[in-house]
């Protein structure tokens, strides 16, 4: 679904490049500011499906779209953040409590560490804990994947000294272990004492000016190095901060940049095919079953299947939904119905063991998820074989998508249920 022609968009379209987009109501004033390493693709989705009501309730009352574009990613990800402290977008601050946020903050000792606290943490901590702190960012693993990427730019470390610092620590070459991050070349080596401190803070003095949007003077600063490094025939020196020039300049090829992208390809790469099912009825009555099929995360509705429950009287939508996969699994390599690479059944414990009976009964080995509403009736939770953690990580990350099948499954359903059901009531 395209963006509403009456919302107006800056420049009249959204480019397909990384920044911040700014959701704006009628009277212009901003309700949500996002990032996106896509500003098309994401701000587009919006208007596909949105999560849940808080934000179908923001969609509503769009009527412009701002945007900034960055340079990378993790520079989005980093005006985000700056905007979000700034102007305190009512549907940002109303997606979680303040205290619940994630903060990056850089420790105050003579090698300073980049470290990830919540905002309750970080209330209670002493402001001199830290020399600076950036945020409120909205998630831990992606602040995570920003730093890592960021990590041959800025070489960081969570290492200690091998032996206490002194006013200037211990002396380069003191006998020390290197860690793992060291012989890849993203530690500068404070864990052999390699490294003076005043040395190491030059680096994480770079690193936070990068959190704080100022790119153009890390690179100016890096530049000078390089210069005055080759100057002095301090070759190993110049080629260093070359190379860490180089890595700043590629930032968006690395992997958190593409990471949803990575993932999406991962899951697809797994779970290229798959399957969901649901069963729709009035009190036992009408009782019908749909197939629906996702390929490559699309759907394939020519390959969408109804049925008929021919062998359940009464409401047993458990021994409804066994019927629809025996039949449909009795067809697996026939007619073209091949075998899907992931199952999903909309509902619990009950759905999931039916469906299992059915697969182990046919010697099928596919993996099998359930998608339940919780005890309140607003939240999926996920049903599966614990045992199989790489099934839960996976399921987990990919929810969003299997409510989006299992929300086709329920809406084909219903719809054949009332096209029987209303035939039911013809003369």
């Amino acid at each position: 679904m395209a963006i509403p022609a009456d919302i107006k968009i800056k420049n009249g379209e959204l480019p397909p490049t990384p920044g911040v987009y700014l959701m704006k109501d009628a009277a212009g004033q901003i309700m949500y500011v996002g990032k996106a390493t896509s500003l098309r693709s994401r701000v587009s989705s919006y208007f596909v499906r949105p999560a849940d009501e808080r934000i179908a309730n923001m969609v509503r009352k769009i009527a412009g779209i701002d945007y900034l574009q960055t340079p990378t990613a993790v520079e989005a990800l980093v005006l985000e953040a700056k905007l979000i402290r700034k102007l305190q977008p009512p549907y940002n601050v109303m997606e979680k409590d303040d205290k619940s946020f994630v903060y990056l903050g850089f420790t105050r000792e003579a090698y300073p560490r980049p470290v990830l606290v919540r905002g309750y943490e970080l209330a209670r901590l002493p402001k001199r804990r830290f020399l600076k702190t950036f945020g409120p960012f909205g998630s831990a693993s992606t602040v995570q994947a920003a730093l890592d990427a960021l990590r041959r730019s800025f070489p960081w470390t969570l290492c200690r000294p091998p032996v206490p610092s002194r006013v200037e620590g211990p002396a380069p070459g003191r006998a020390g272990r290197p860690c793992f991050y060291r012989h890849l070349g993203m530690c500068p080596g404070v864990c052999t004492g390699a490294i003076r401190p005043a040395a190491y803070r030059r680096i994480i003095r770079q690193l936070m000016a990068f959190f704080e949007g100022r790119r153009g003077r890390v690179v100016r600063e890096l530049e000078r190095e390089m210069k005055a490094a080759a100057k002095a025939e301090r070759f190993e020196d110049a080629a260093a901060a070359r190379n860490r020039l180089r890595a700043l300049e590629h930032i968006q090829d690395s992997t958190v940049l593409k990471g949803e992208k990575a993932r999406v390809k991962e899951f697809i790469d797994i779970f290229g095919r798959i399957e969901g099912y649901d069963i729709s009825n009035t009190s036992g009555r009408d009782a019908v079953g749909s197939m629906v099929v996702f390929v490559d995360g699309r759907a394939r509705k020519s390959e969408y299947r109804k049925f008929r429950i021919r062998t359940v009287a009464g409401p047993d939508d458990t021994a409804m939904l066994e019927e629809v996969l025996n039949r449909r699994f009795a067809r697996a390599g026939r007619g073209g119905w091949p075998l899907p690479d992931l199952v999903l059944v909309d509902g619990g414990a009950g759905q999931v063991s039916a469906a299992r009976r059915v697969l182990e009964a046919r010697g099928l080995q596919i993996p099998l998820v359930g998608l339940a509403k919780g005890p309140d009736r607003k939240r999926d939770e996920l049903v599966y074989d614990r045992s199989d953690h790489e099934l839960g990580r996976l399921a987990a990350a990919f929810k969003p998508l299997l409510q989006r099948l299992r929300d086709e499954a329920h809406r084909f359903a219903v719809a054949y249920h009332r096209r029987r059901r209303a035939r039911s009531f013809l003369p």
